[in-house]
């Protein structure tokens, strides 16, 4: 069912993103019946990624399933699976399971690329900044990261225990626009619309209050790991990233084109944008040092540029890679905050060079820039 409210907003936020990530369930990617992959189906969330690349947008793809795939090729379907035996099976599913994501997209030309996390890679802010270089740098490429969690090392302590959550995080690594929850459900409702009949969609939610989270149940689908309460978990990191977050049944062929064009759904939405809302936490972070500028690269940073190596003139304090540092003038005056890709030993050494050189002084490859521009707020 489509509401003339519900299509123009889809159309309009779809219109105006730059990056989208998809994300895909096991209970969507497998036919109960035959428990088998829904090949015709995948293929058609390859023509909507093709489309929306043809459109100008970045795409990621946040998906289940390896789980589900090799435990059917180690025959353990029809048993309760133990940490270990699902490290097994999904060390053997992960592998068809990017062949089959490869062989789908590489039709329209293409290129995929794996990605595989735990929570520790968004927890650390090391692994974090890492995370969000190679995702940033894979689309600039014109690749679609294919992204999991890897289930192969990942224990009960610190995984993320459902893609839902992941797909949140992944949204706010690569400042995205929108996130699609792809799922068996067409939306939020007031109560669990199995048990009430009288449960009433919900098709927009400005702010996730206690009234929103009472109205979820923890209701799951047999292959899947999250339920709707996961769900409204990552809203909540995905709308303060600046990303919107939609959740809507993608059981249907060419899932995507239809939540663009107002397919029911529950669209929950961000007041920000995800550049905006990075910068505004980069802003409240505690700073662990002070980089000083020379008037070349305060004008550089001024006019939207990144901080070069060339333009630090002085370094104070401790700091790591990925933490907070406030940049100062050649007058003493605070011009801006951002996450710092060096350490402070390395800045040392490199202040005051030509990026050229980075990789003789440091005898590795090294970064272009200390800090970029996504990851500063004057």
């Amino acid at each position: 069912m489509i509401t003339n409210e519900i299509k123009k907003l889809a159309e309009t936020k779809f219109k105006n993103a730059g990056c989208i990530v998809i994300k895909i369930g096991s209970a969507l990617l497998f036919d109960k019946k035959t428990n088998s992959l829904r090949l015709e189906w995948l293929e058609s969330i390859a023509s909507d990624v093709n489309r929306l690349r043809s459109e100008g947008k970045k795409v990621v793809i946040v998906s289940s399933g390896s789980i589900a795939l090799g435990r059917k090729i180690l025959n353990l379907e029809d048993v309760s699976l133990s940490l270990e035996e699902s490290q097994a099976a999904a060390a053997v599913g992960q592998i068809l399971l990017a062949q089959y994501y490869q062989r789908c997209l590489e039709r329209h030309g293409i290129i995929s690329a794996q990605i595989l996390v735990t929570a520790e890679d968004s927890q650390n802010r090391r692994r974090y900044l890492n995370s969000r270089a190679t995702l940033v740098k894979l689309l600039e490429m014109g690749a679609v990261p294919i992204v999991n969690e890897n289930d192969t090392v990942a224990t009960d302590e610190i995984r993320f225990g459902d893609n839902d959550r992941l797909a949140a995080q992944v949204a706010s690594l690569c400042d995205a626009n929108v996130l699609l929850l792809l799922s068996d459900v067409d939306g939020l409702y007031t109560s669990d619309p199995n048990l009430n009949l009288q449960a009433k969609h919900v098709p927009i939610v400005e702010k996730i209050t206690e009234q929103i989270e009472m109205m979820a149940s923890d209701k799951k689908s047999e292959l899947s790991k999250g339920g709707m309460l996961t769900k409204l978990q990552a809203a909540k990191v995905s709308v303060a990233a600046g990303c919107h977050m939609v959740i809507a049944n993608g059981g249907s062929d060419s899932p995507i084109l239809a939540i663009s064009q107002g397919q029911k759904s529950t669209w929950f939405l961000s007041s920000d944008t995800p550049i905006d809302a990075r910068k505004q936490w980069i802003f409240n972070t505690k700073p662990k040092g002070e980089i000083f500028i020379d008037l070349g690269a305060e004008k550089a940073i001024l006019n939207g540029k990144s901080l070069l190596p060339a333009g630090v003139t002085k370094i104070t304090g401790q700091f790591v890679r990925g933490d907070t540092v406030t940049l100062i003038t050649m007058g003493g005056k605070f011009l801006a905050r951002g996450l710092i890709g060096y350490s402070h030993k390395d800045v040392e050494l490199i202040k005051g060079c030509h990026s050229s050189k980075i990789e003789t002084i440091l005898r590795h490859p090294g970064r272009s820039v200390l800090i970029h521009r996504n990851d500063m707020t004057l």
